[in-house]
């Protein structure tokens, strides 16, 4: 277990939430989740993720809130975030430049996201880095 990759999953929809986890824990994962930012705050300290899963619509604060106090500690700064979110990414407005500040590795628009898509999205982010770490 201890070689599978850690993901924290921070989704309010708990049907949604139970649906990726098990998929993705099925598919040799290790996925904790939460619902909203203090306990993320929480469980990245606890955890230690690889990645973490981001909804940006959560109850008490937004997605941007949270990404900006994760990279305000110096020991959450390379955490990378996957955005997976209703919000369409056009209302984003999100630049370049900010996303990768804030640790953006991707965004996935939920409506248009299969559970096949986003393990998919997730395997292909873990190969990157496998291959990254390979070369250097």
């Amino acid at each position: 277990m201890s070689n599978r990759h850690k993901i924290l999953l921070i989704e309010p929809d708990l049907l949604l939430a139970t649906i990726y986890k098990e998929h993705l824990n099925a598919h040799k994962y290790n996925v904790r989740v939460v619902g909203g930012v203090q306990k993320a705050i929480y469980e990245i300290d606890k955890l230690r993720p690889d990645l973490v899963i981001l909804e940006l619509q959560l109850s008490t604060h937004n997605g941007y809130e949270f990404l900006y106090e994760l990279r305000s500690y110096s020991e959450w700064q390379n955490i990378p975030v996957l955005v997976h979110s209703m919000v369409p990414l056009d209302d984003l407005n999100l630049d370049t430049n900010v996303s990768s500040e804030l640790g953006i590795i991707g965004y996935l628009y939920k409506p248009n996201t299969s559970l096949s898509k986003l393990l998919y999205e997730i395997n292909n982010y873990f190969q990157l880095a496998l291959d990254e770490t390979n070369r250097n």
